[in-house]
């Protein structure tokens, strides 16, 4: 099999599917990343990957090329993993990755395959693709959504929670449930259906985690209001089977380079579709996220003593989430950048994702360890909920900042712990102390 764009769905799906027996070739227009991994050095962090590449490099059962070419002679499965960003014009997903990997394929297939795209694409793109693949002979096309974390790609590859395949042939069929087969063998569920509803799966499993997420950062907003307690709000909730606890933990709100622009892109599809007013509620929960960012300025603000400008602050946590090195769209960075933008000296602190976060903002400054990012702060934020900040001593640093005043905006910290150490302590949607906090 071939997998198109090495990028981090590819490179992962690529290395796994060596890992359990299949002959593989990555590809990638990319030069300087397809020779990092046929180095078996990773271009970006992912807990677990570069063992996984390792051992695949090691059998042979992987290699990576340049040449769409050469990987229309090798494959008899060719998976598309490249990126469908938001267009810059609208809301709508960019397709000309996925249009120019088939347009590439299309002039170069002579054997009989299947081509199952794996990108987050608007429903209705593999019936528009078929028109492009209409020269080549035997040609079959299905779509296969990946379902992947950032910080748990691996093990969502080689052990995922479903498996879902839109085909319109028994044959393709069966040729992904030989893919897929130790999987199977694992007792994975897999659903076979047709390809417009494998395309909805993945924007709807987003858009259903976004809302969640929006919800809760909405609760916690009127908690701020009501003199209530979000966490507890949620975890009274989450005893209830129809909701459950997961993504009801309030604070800054998503990111990265999925949910926010897959989100935007099922609106716009919706739009085309003229059914646009059945998904009206998307703008709203893109609304409440990016609100949480400007609130989370704003407290910033008020522990600042009502103003920024030359504050020293530092921000504890760059990456959209933990366990990745992955800045797109980040919370922690668009509010370190707002900050920076009112006037104050900002110092940032991430484990993996200073180099990215540097590039994109070079204009803030950044520090190895913590307690450097923290030396002489006014305001300490921590914004991306690594174990390694919770594993941070409140005695400690308090003595190295200028002024021991914490916003917790993931709501990851021990607050108790952190006030008993004299800290002021805020976050969101916790604006009335807990009994527990009470007693301290």
């Amino acid at each position: 099999m071939t997998v198109i764009g090495t990028g981090y769905l590819g490179a992962v799906h690529a290395a796994c599917m060596a890992d359990i027996g299949h002959d593989v070739l990555g590809v990638d227009v990319d030069v300087e990343k397809i020779r990092a991994l046929t180095e078996g050095r990773p271009p970006f962090f992912e807990p677990g990957l570069d063992e996984v590449l390792t051992r695949a490099l090691a059998s042979e059962r992987l290699r990576f090329t340049t040449s769409l070419e050469e990987a229309a002679r090798f494959g008899e499965v060719h998976f598309i993993c490249v990126g469908t960003p938001q267009r810059a014009d609208s809301g709508a997903a960019d397709m000309r990755h996925v249009d120019s990997v088939v347009d590439g394929l299309a002039g170069h297939l002579e054997d009989p395959c299947l081509i199952v795209g794996k990108s987050t694409v608007p429903v209705g793109t593999t019936a528009r693709l078929r028109a492009r693949l209409a020269t080549a002979r035997d040609v079959e096309l299905a779509w296969n959504p990946e379902f992947l974390r950032e910080g748990f790609a691996v093990e969502d590859t080689l052990r995922p929670d479903r498996i879902v395949v839109g085909v319109t042939s028994a044959r393709a069929d069966r040729t992904l449930r030989e893919v897929y087969a130790p999987m199977l063998a694992a007792r994975i569920p897999y659903l076979s259906t047709d390809p417009a509803t494998a395309e909805l799966v993945k924007v709807s499993a987003n858009s259903f985690l976004a809302t969640k997420i929006s919800f809760i950062n909405a609760m916690a907003e009127i908690c701020d209001a009501a003199g209530a307690d979000v966490v507890t709000l949620a975890d009274a909730l989450g005893h209830d089977s129809r909701i459950g606890r997961r993504f009801l933990r309030a604070g800054l709100g998503f990111g990265g380079g999925c949910l926010p622009k897959d989100i935007r892109a099922f609106a716009a599809r919706a739009e085309e579709l003229g059914v646009g007013d059945a998904l009206s509620f998307l703008g709203g929960v893109d609304d409440i996220n990016l609100r949480q960012r400007r609130r989370t300025v704003d407290i910033a603000r008020e522990l600042a003593g009502g103003c920024l400008t030359g504050r020293r602050i530092a921000v504890l946590g760059a990456t959209f989430k933990p366990n990745s090195d992955d800045v797109r769209d980040s919370p922690a960075l668009a509010v370190a950048a707002a900050v920076h933008g009112e006037g104050a000296e900002v110092r940032v602190h991430d484990p993996e994702g200073i180099h990215n976060a540097r590039l994109a903002h070079p204009e803030l400054r950044y520090e190895s360890e913590p307690a450097v990012a923290c030396a002489g702060a006014d305001v300490v934020l921590h914004l991306t909920e690594w174990d390694s900040y919770r594993e941070l001593d409140p005695d400690k640093m308090a003595r190295v900042v200028r002024s021991p005043r914490l916003l917790d905006a993931r709501n990851n910290l021990d607050a108790g712990l952190w006030r008993s150490a004299g800290w002021t302590v805020r976050a969101l949607g916790r604006s009335a102390p807990t009994l527990a906090a009470a007693a301290l």
